[in-house]
């Protein structure tokens, strides 16, 4: 499955400490961890529309699909420009381009991947959508539940984990980079029977 086409990477999320430990941010939380097994830094990307790491996803000496991590530099609903920017100037296709995010519908813990469908309301793909000029992406989601009682949505994504999902949600970050690595080393199909269960 690995050939030698860049894949772009990217993680949804807000930039700035104010939006760091919360739910909508899971995507920035996955890009790091991809980039510590990378070995790489994260460096501004000549766009300034983007910080990016550069490098080889998989086991030294193994057959290491090329990635581009990407973190938009601008808030969720404005995450297109950027992205479309990194894709032309890596000269990626959208069928290379996965997306990392939060997602209410699927319960906390849980992950999912799929190839193009909707955004869901989720403001991030539809702003890639828009800007790719196609919803055909990877996306990798990670699930956040549905918010408890009355609270809105929106209040919902941008509050921090409870303690009880802090102390789980490094395994959910793990689980969702070996699911990014499966997805550009062996495909959909194989990455979907392993995580999507």
């Amino acid at each position: 499955m690995v050939d030698d086409a860049v894949w772009l990477v990217v993680g949804l999320g807000n930039p700035g400490p104010t939006y760091a430990g919360t739910r909508h941010n899971i995507g920035y939380l996955v890009t790091d961890e991809l980039a510590r097994r990378t070995g790489g830094s994260w460096r501004k990307h000549k766009t300034g529309r983007a910080d990016v790491v550069e490098g080889r996803l998989g086991a030294p000496g193994s057959a290491s699909p090329r990635v581009v991590l990407a973190r938009p530099r601008c808030y969720m609903n404005e995450s297109g420009g950027p992205v479309k920017a990194l894709a032309s100037f890596y000269k990626v296709a959208p069928d290379h381009v996965v997306a990392i995010h939060d997602e209410l519908d699927i319960a906390f813990g849980t992950l999912r991947t799929k190839l193009g469908g909707g955004d869901n309301g989720h403001n991030g793909l539809k702003s890639m959508r828009a800007s790719l000029g196609t919803g055909d992406f990877y996306r990798v989601r990670a699930g956040i539940g549905r918010p408890p009682g009355r609270q809105e949505p929106a209040d919902f994504v941008l509050s921090a984990y409870s303690k009880v999902e802090q102390k789980e949600l490094p395994f959910q970050v793990d689980s969702a980079a070996d699911a990014v690595e499966s997805l550009v080393r062996e495909g959909l199909e194989a990455t979907q029977q392993r995580y999507n269960s």
